[in-house]
């Protein structure tokens, strides 16, 4: 059975915040608690991303989440065609680790084009006895 669920957030600092709780939830009520913290992080990381470097002119960012078989799929959307990169922090750095992190704990990642303008960063979830997306 497919579970699909998404989310538009407006482009404000709190977003954040309320789109790891959407996915918390969510998560929770798919019953999918093994990880739930993993896929949160992804939601901050890439909800951050959306929000500093996805957005323009107040468009915000839209969180989607599927469930099929033992994978979960989490996607943000946003405005801009600039495609995120991995990148080395220095130890000193404040910022720069979101997707390394992001990559750490996903099963898998990446960019796809959006239309009409934008784009999707996806990250995939084995969950619990999962097989390979």
């Amino acid at each position: 059975m497919i579970e699909s669920v998404q989310r538009f957030f407006e482009a404000h600092p709190e977003s954040v915040g309320q789109a790891r709780e959407f996915a918390a939830v969510t998560l929770a009520g798919w019953d999918l608690a093994e990880r739930i913290d993993d896929i949160r992080l992804c939601v901050s990381e890439l909800a951050t991303n959306a929000l500093v470097h996805g957005t323009v002119a107040d468009h915000g960012f839209l969180v989607r989440l599927d469930a099929e078989d033992d994978v979960v799929r989490l996607e943000v959307h946003d405005s801009r065609r600039r495609c995120p990169e991995t990148r080395q922090a220095a130890d000193t750095d404040l910022s720069g680790r979101g997707l390394v992190l992001v990559a750490a704990l996903a099963d898998g990642w990446g960019v796809q084009d959006r239309t009409p303008l934008g784009k999707i960063v996806w990250s995939c979830f084995k969950a619990a006895g999962g097989t390979t997306a």
